[in-house]
């Protein structure tokens, strides 16, 4: 038997989005590189994190206030507001807000851990949760989500 993943079409594009980069170890995963390769300004202050976007005017406000790895997985959260969602969500209907923000906790998940940084990883390790969330320097839980979501997926073929 051999095991299959079959990657989700976001997964794909984000993987893409950073080989475009030359983004390809978690070493190389920076806010300030992706924020600047992307023409957002990029920002640290004690206000609730944000996106916010006006003409070709883009910015990313973080929250300095919070851990410092959930600042990242905040940095990622905006993100997707920006590279995906249109409108102000103050001014929409909540199903339409819960569905972007159902959307950007799945980008989120995938632009912290993407696909084909983890190819080489030893899933079965015990300490590998551990690991990654130090290599890719988000949260144990946001590790322990992707690691589940990606053996949710896998498939088994005989050959």
């Amino acid at each position: 038997m051999k095991r299959f993943y079959s990657p989700t079409p976001l997964e794909t594009w984000i993987s893409h989005f950073y080989k475009q980069l030359g983004i390809k170890t978690p070493e190389k995963l920076d806010e300030q590189r992706i924020a600047r390769s992307l023409n957002i300004h990029l920002f640290y202050k004690e206000i609730p994190s944000m996106a916010y976007e006006f003409g070709r005017f883009k910015s990313i406000t973080i929250d300095k206030r919070l851990p410092t790895l959930v600042q990242r997985e905040r940095f990622y959260h905006e993100l997707c507001h920006i590279l995906r969602h249109a409108g102000r969500q103050i001014m929409m209907p909540a199903a339409f807000r819960e569905l972007q923000e159902w959307d950007a906790r799945n980008f989120t998940m995938y632009a912290a851990l993407p696909l084909h940084m983890l190819k080489n990883y030893d899933y079965k390790q015990p300490e590998i949760v551990e690991e990654l969330s130090e290599q890719f320097r988000v949260t144990p839980e946001l590790c322990t989500e992707r690691l589940k979501r990606i053996s949710e997926k896998v498939k088994y073929m005989a050959i």
